[in-house]
């Protein structure tokens, strides 16, 4: 298929129509065999569940061209499985782990026109989502779902390079201990822009959150996890019950032990350590690494040995290896590229 005449380089990070996006309906009890369709809107009730008690869901993940010309996705399984996860938390019918990666690849290749080409940097955005449908008033779980992916091509996250950023403690809570931090639901991001549009104001580019049982131990930001790195090249990230469980940075992890024969570790991690780290890293489905030049508390700066120039020599090894590994010039490991055919 032909591709778009688009100047992918330029494109930005924003919504872009498709031609195809796949629905499913689940009524009855049941989910119906799903089918790509045209429109791109959405037409239902005043009372939807998703409007009243933003009953909603969502995955974010990417398609590529690889240098081989091949079309693939990463890891969707894992998507699918946190997706099911989320459903579960908040008493949705969960889409089927096997439907949900054929959907993915089914939207993808209606939509193959829209994936940029290699070497522009940019990237076919895909997002599954779920949420209530049915008229509900009193507070409770809704009875019909739907079910959709779309896809949307978008520019290079770091256009010009990855320059570090400049991040503040954040003097709102994330998460609650047993609450749904751990999920990937509309109403944790919502509950989040008040924040980022606070730390923006205030000239930072993201906020850390510590855990709100103790204000102690360093959690995520608004959308993506943090990873470390020692001044021994140890890899260390944050462990909660209260962040959710990225991708990335599961694959980051791995890609630094196993490919990188560096140690890794995921344990609690204090704030009054985070000024002992030699790197520090944003990682998430967006710029897969956003390096972390300084972190400021209330007016205290602490400067990351690695500086603000460019990320860390760390922190680039792991960049460059992942979006390696996902751009098909590494080979990844068994089960990580689910092809496009």
């Amino acid at each position: 298929m032909e591709k778009k005449s688009m100047d992918w380089e330029n494109i930005g990070f924003s919504y872009i129509e498709t031609d195809k996006r796949y629905v499913a309906n689940y009524k009855d009890g049941k989910w119906d065999d799903g089918a790509l369709i045209d429109d791109a809107n959405i037409t239902m009730n005043e009372c939807a569940g998703v409007l009243q008690y933003a009953q909603t869901i969502f995955e974010g993940m990417k398609a590529y061209t690889t240098e081989d010309g091949r079309i693939v996705t990463f890891r969707p399984d894992l998507n699918a499985a946190r997706m099911a996860d989320s459903a579960k938390r908040l008493e949705m019918p969960v889409f089927p782990e096997e439907r949900f990666v054929e959907a993915v690849v089914e939207t993808v290749k209606a939509n193959e026109a829209y994936v940029p080409p290699y070497g522009s940097g940019a990237t076919l955005y895909i997002r599954p989502y779920m949420f209530g449908i049915n008229p509900v008033i009193g507070v409770k779980p809704a009875d019909e779902y739907q079910f959709r992916v779309f896809t949307t091509p978008v520019g290079p996250y770091f256009k010009g390079g990855a320059k570090p950023i400049t991040i503040c403690v954040s003097d709102f809570d994330r998460a609650a201990p047993h609450g749904t931090g751990h999920i990937k639901a509309g109403l944790n991001y919502a509950m989040s822009l008040h924040a980022i549009m606070t730390a923006h104001a205030n000239g930072f580019d993201e906020n850390m959150y510590l855990d709100s049982a103790t204000r102690t131990k360093v959690e995520e930001t608004g959308g993506a996890n943090f990873i470390f790195v020692t001044k021994d090249n140890k890899i260390v990230t944050p462990h909660s019950d209260t962040i959710l469980p990225s991708i990335t940075r599961r694959s980051i992890m791995y890609v630094a032990e196993h490919y990188l024969g560096l140690e890794v570790e995921e344990r609690d991690v204090y704030f009054d350590e985070v000024k002992d780290f030699a790197e520090c890293g944003l990682c998430g489905t967006a710029a897969v690494i956003s390096p972390v030049g300084k972190v400021v508390d209330h007016g205290k700066e602490i400067c990351f040995p690695s500086g603000m120039e460019k990320m860390g020599p760390t922190t680039q090894k792991l960049y460059e290896t992942l979006t390696g590994i996902q751009m098909g010039q590494i080979d990844a490991p068994e089960g990580w590229i689910k092809e496009i055919k």
